[in-house]
């Protein structure tokens, strides 16, 4: 399986944690998820330890190791990150 057909696959699940209410604590499937995520498109975090929604598919996601990324889906449908 391609990178991206994978990273495409774990966002499906990412994308239905996203259309529930935000918890006030984030929920650790979803910091499981946005890991994996940020794993297959080879960025580097070690562990996502914790996240918050901007909007539907968008997270900023923090990590372990002190990086910060948006996670989100692009204008393709694809999971994308960028590092803030």
């Amino acid at each position: 399986m391609s990178t991206k057909a994978g990273a495409a696959a774990l966002l499906f699940p990412l994308a239905m944690l996203a259309a529930a209410p935000a918890p006030a604590a984030a929920d650790p499937a979803l910091l499981k998820d946005l890991t994996a995520v940020l794993i297959l498109l080879a960025m580097p975090c070690g562990e996502v330890v914790s996240a918050k929604r901007q909007a539907d598919n968008d997270h900023i996601a923090t990590c372990k190791d002190g990086n910060r990324y948006r996670v989100f889906i692009n204008a393709e449908g694809r999971a994308s990150a960028q590092k803030l």
